[in-house]
């Protein structure tokens, strides 16, 4: 798909704009069910853009994809929730995102110096700590049997309940209506955000990196510094998904959080390519998509 955007293609806003009429349009037309297929889809494309931009752009194995994620929901349920200080929800949002990107700081500096099987083996210790953590830490995300959600208000507009009653076109706007569209804006912030890394210096720095650090380091780009900073971007992608999950669920528990949900990301930007923006959208919305879409339509198939 990036080949679309070379010198000579068309302008970025004729591709885009199609494409968005056409989600913003879904919610009048699809039931609940789609629109949570789309929801759980966006999430899971937000945090595999920062685990492309990662392994694919960077060049650096991480199977701890769902530690960060749970970071991102249980620090937004905890911030906004009661026990917790009980933060505005907008606020306790960016204040999880941030705590992702603080968890990704603290491990990045093993992340700086070790590359490779070591590092993927570095990382998978952080998913059984993390769900050590999120079992024992009872009060603040509930131990086994997980915690509520806060639902997300910004300025008495609710994204997350179904009242006040909200009709638009005809159309009533529930829960799923209203966080479609939440979650549309998160990923269109993350798809433009990390396009714009990648084109610029920092993407270019990291592609060196990835290719050969000799030539990386002969070319002034500081290896320790670039790693670690990658790990801490893809760290808070991984969060802000974890707070659109979470939203998306309205209740977490620490199993979803395993391994096999890192294997899970691992093999969306697989499918779709690394190191691609628009290759990793399509691998989550494949990996997410589909085993819905069978659990729903087993009965009608041969």
């Amino acid at each position: 798909m990036s080949d679309l955007f070379k010198r000579g293609g068309p302008p970025l806003p004729l591709l885009v704009l199609p494409g968005l009429l056409v989600l913003l349009a879904l919610p009048f037309y699809l039931d609940a069910f789609w629109l949570r297929i789309g929801l759980f889809s966006m999430a899971a494309a937000i945090g595999a853009v920062g685990l492309a931009l990662l392994a694919g752009t960077a060049g650096q194995l991480s199977l701890g994809h769902a530690f960060f994620l749970a970071v991102g929901a249980y620090g937004y349920a905890w911030l906004a929730g009661d026990p917790g200080p009980g933060l505005p929800p907008l606020l306790a949002l960016v204040l999880a995102v941030l705590l992702a990107g603080a968890a990704g700081g603290l491990f990045s500096p093993v992340a700086g110096r070790v590359r490779g099987i070591y590092l993927g083996v570095a990382t998978l210790a952080l998913v059984f700590l993390g769900h050590h953590v999120l079992l024992t830490a009872d009060s603040v995300t509930g131990g086994f049997n997980g915690r509520a959600v806060p639902p997300l208000t910004v300025g008495g507009f609710g994204f997350t309940d179904d009242g006040p009653q909200l009709t638009v076109l005809g159309v009533p706007f529930g829960a799923e209506e209203r966080l479609w569209y939440l979650g549309l804006a998160l990923f269109a912030l993350t798809w433009f955000t990390a396009r714009g890394l990648l084109r610029g210096r920092p993407g270019r720095a990291l592609t060196a990196l990835r290719d050969s650090e000799t030539a990386a380091s002969v070319m002034g780009v500081d290896v320790a510094r670039h790693r670690s900073a990658a790990f801490v971007v893809s760290s808070m992608y991984a969060g802000l998904a974890g707070a659109l999950l979470a939203l998306a669920f309205r209740r977490i528990v620490p199993d979803y959080f395993s391994l096999a949900l890192s294997v899970d990301y691992l093999a969306m930007i697989v499918i779709g390519g690394l190191g691609s923006v628009a290759g990793a959208t399509a691998g989550a919305v494949f990996v997410t998509a589909l085993p819905l879409l069978m659990t729903r339509y087993a009965d009608h198939l041969p």
